[in-house]
């Protein structure tokens, strides 16, 4: 039971987070379930891909409880949606499947160098010109494949890319973290499906495991974050964001430094 409750604790706090900055909490998600398998003494060979299995599946619950409050404040942007999705949706499903077959080690680093990346672009928030627009479908749909690739390998929703990206391009910031999230859905779903069939059939996994998901920590993580996503949402359109969001990116620096640390 304890370990569950550890669970809850922390989809209470990536639910808020999803909320708040409409990042589906993979990457604050993956080090901490990483730790809690770790210390349960689960599959050591496959911690990470558990993790980052786990993680991504949660996504569809936290990003959804997230998108319902952000589409009744009005402020999720569907035609990008429409033309980043498939793209996304592309990219997330070929490096996920991909990511089962990585050794633990590069795998833990490549999140970190990632995670420590997607944090700069959030911590320096640059401003975008005045007259900076999105582009094109094909250009939209080749950024979205490139998010979705690096989403697949980190179990991110991708809006710790696509919001910044949104951003640079002159979409508001509550707009863009709303139709984040709102990305971020689609590619929870392929996600998942993808490091289900990288897990399958792999011998010595945890109890009540299908492929790299572990459902009795998906269950207590859900249980909290659909409660928390809806609050950080409403959240985000009262609270000075971009400190929130600076907040955010350092606490992103030392959880991809505990990464490194652990699996080096």
């Amino acid at each position: 039971m304890i370990w569950l409750a550890g669970y809850a604790l922390a989809g209470a706090l990536v639910g808020f987070l999803a909320g708040l900055l409409g990042i589906g909490g993979g990457m604050t998600l993956v080090p901490i379930l990483a730790a809690l398998l770790l210390a349960q003494g689960a599959a050591p060979d496959h911690i990470v891909h558990l993790a980052l299995g786990t993680a991504m599946a949660s996504i569809l619950f936290t990003s959804g409880a997230s998108v319902r409050e952000h589409h009744r404040l009005g402020a999720v942007d569907w035609s990008v949606v429409r033309r980043m999705a498939p793209g996304m949706v592309a990219g997330t499903l070929a490096s996920s499947f991909a990511a089962g077959y990585l050794p633990q080690r590069a795998l833990a680093i490549a999140f970190a160098l990632i995670v420590y990346a997607g944090a700069t672009q959030i911590l320096i928030g640059r401003k975008p010109d005045a007259s900076r627009t999105l582009p094109g479908p094909l250009p939209l749909f080749g950024v979205g494949a490139v998010i979705g690739v690096i989403s697949g390998l980190v179990s991110a929703g991708g809006s710790f890319l696509s919001m910044p990206f949104m951003a640079w391009c002159g979409v508001p910031v509550r707009t863009a973290i709303a139709t984040a999230a709102a990305l971020g859905l689609p590619v929870a779903l392929v996600g998942t499906l993808g490091y289900i069939g990288a897990g399958w059939g792999i011998g010595g996994l945890p109890p009540y495991t299908i492929g790299f998901v572990v459902l009795p920590a998906l269950a207590a993580l859900v249980s909290t974050s659909i409660i928390t996503a809806p609050m950080g949402a409403r959240a985000a359109h009262r609270l000075p964001v971009p400190v929130l969001r600076r907040i955010f990116a350092c606490s992103l620096y030392l959880l991809a430094t505990k990464m490194i640390i652990t699996y080096w």
